[in-house]
């Protein structure tokens, strides 16, 4: 395969959505926005990436190359791969599918009494 052929984040991303399950997808002018149990994991538009994740894992994720805070707020970072081979693919995956995990608890989190 090419590098012409190679899927981009935003294929990449859907169809690890679809493999998942339970996740809903929306088209928005600039891409996709993906999420689950009501809340939003995910944004893409062209080989950018928005993910909600975790404290933590949002802080180590802003240590590696190519992510930093995202204008979408606390826990969420940007990354925006300078070249897309299969770390980054990698990389963006686990963010994506921990979000996806995240949002699954979420809910039972907030019905906890404090």
């Amino acid at each position: 395969m090419s590098d012409g052929d190679a899927p981009g984040l935003p294929e990449v991303l859907a169809a690890l959505a679809e493999m998942l399950g339970d996740v809903d997808e929306r088209e928005t002018t600039e891409g996709a926005e993906y999420g689950r149990s009501g809340a939003t994991i995910a944004a893409v538009a062209g080989n950018v990436v928005d993910i909600r994740l975790d404290g933590p894992i949002s802080a180590a994720a802003q240590r590696t190359p190519d992510v930093g805070p995202s204008p979408r707020g606390a826990g969420w970072i940007r990354f925006r791969p300078a070249t897309l081979d299969r770390f980054a693919l990698d990389r963006a995956t686990a963010w994506f599918e921990a979000a996806w995990r995240r949002a699954e608890r979420a809910p039972a989190a907030r019905a906890r009494p404090n």
